[in-house]
């Protein structure tokens, strides 16, 4: 293994920046050659197009003392794309604003927008966040998901037993099932994929979103409008008289919403929904804040997923190498098994920005409520004891799913160790 110093990618800092550098300026050059030809407004529409062309998921549009400072999110990273000059500042700002229906006049209050894929001719809706800053309006946009395509269960990097788990749970006729974990930790993916499952002629499912991210044939979808008093609170008691199979509720915020949540999932209706939380048993003390009942909480609770996303090694540029004794440590080899395991990473090129990674995949934790788990709940045991229980009974944690990835060469060590540091702080 070569003693030179890298990212832990198999990649140089100085190669990895020298790649970056060149992707950035030859989109900055052709997005510059096009503001000298025709202006600000074709500007916009170039960005958008090469956005989506790189799987971005979102646009940063910061403003500074030069102008314009304007990035890129790939595989859950920031790029930098290139700097507009102050005199474009206010034309592209309210070029985007008008797309976006938000008011151009107002530069003193946060506000909301939504590009429609009509206006861009694309399959993907815009969302757009703004508000002022000390130098001026700042605009984050969210290339949503294509409509016509979705990800199956199969897809979104369950360990097989994992997946048999949620498959079979997915189907079951009553009960909640969250998805659980930080912003940008690909939670609505997995419950429209569980969603797909149940999206049958013979079932009523209705989803309840803020805002609807994707549309779906064969679904009743509603998005509230707190401007009106049409909350998640009312909205779901609504839904709830209509006779539903399957309701799907964006996010559980608040006391009231999961409580008429588990109390639908305990009368006959199955409830998919998300929730901010660090782990699946985290969602406990969650549901125990928010006043839920114990009783209810484990026997509303059918399946709790949490997961994160972590970047895949891209394959045009993937290569193998023996672990060392920082690796044995962190992926708990033995000598044996470290001689007999190859451990692999991305080099670095062209097609994945240098930086050795190309997409990205979930880990996942799965909990479900067995007898001795069940009691401890009702016990109203602490967190680290429920835990000991958990992983004693067959949980697969974040960690130990990222550590299998690791092994079979799908990510690699340091995606691993991004994972553990953010459970440690």
């Amino acid at each position: 293994m070569s003693t030179e110093a890298t990212t832990g990618t198999g990649v140089t800092p100085a190669t990895q920046s020298e790649g970056l550098e060149v992707r950035q300026k030859a989109l900055q050059e052709e997005l510059r050659e096009l503001i000298d030809v025709v202006g600000p407004a074709p500007l916009v529409d170039l960005l958008l197009e090469r956005a989506f062309q790189l799987n971005a998921t979102d646009i940063h549009i910061d403003p500074n003392e030069q102008g314009l400072r304007v990035r890129l999110r790939v595989d859950g990273m920031l790029h930098d794309v290139m700097q507009l000059p102050q005199k474009l500042t206010a034309q592209v700002i309210s070029r985007l604003k008008l797309m976006a229906g938000m008011d151009i006049t107002e530069r003193r209050a946060a506000q909301d927008g939504h590009i429609s894929k009509s206006v861009i001719k694309h399959q993907r809706d815009i969302r757009v966040g703004g508000g002022p800053t000390i130098h001026g309006e700042r605009l984050v946009l969210r290339l949503m998901p294509d409509d016509k395509s979705f990800t199956s269960l199969e897809e979104l990097g369950f360990e097989p037993e994992q997946l048999d788990k949620v498959q079979r749970l997915v189907d079951i006729p009553y009960g909640v099932l969250l998805s659980v974990g930080p912003v940008g930790s690909g939670k609505s993916t997995t419950v429209y994929s569980a969603l797909t499952m149940r999206n049958r002629p013979t079932e009523s499912v209705v989803t309840i979103e803020d805002p609807v991210e994707r549309h779906m044939e064969g679904i009743n979808q509603i998005q509230i409008d707190a401007k009106i008093g049409f909350t998640f609170v009312k909205c779901l008691r609504g839904v709830l008289r209509q006779d539903p199979d399957v309701i799907m509720v964006g996010e559980i915020r608040d006391p009231e919403t999961a409580q008429i949540a588990t109390r639908a999932g305990l009368t006959g209706v199955t409830v998919l929904s998300t929730l901010h939380a660090n782990d699946s048993l985290a969602v406990i003390d969650v549901f125990r804040e928010f006043g839920v009942p114990p009783m209810f909480i484990v026997d509303a609770l059918k399946c709790i997923i949490a997961q994160r996303l972590i970047r895949k090694i891209c394959p045009k540029c993937r290569e193998g190498y023996a672990p060392d004794a920082s690796a044995k440590a962190i992926l708990n080899l033995s000598d044996d098994e470290a001689a007999s395991t190859t451990l692999y990473r991305g080099q670095g090129c062209d097609s994945c920005f240098s930086t050795g990674y190309s997409g990205r995949t979930g880990v996942f934790e799965i909990l479900t409520f067995t007898p001795e788990l069940r009691h401890a709940v009702l016990r109203v045991d602490g967190q680290d004891d429920i835990r000991e229980i958990a992983v004693r009974n067959g949980l697969v944690t974040l960690e130990d799913s990222a550590r299998r990835k690791v092994l079979r060469g799908e990510t690699t060590v340091e995606e691993l160790l991004q994972l553990q540091s953010a459970f440690s702080t």
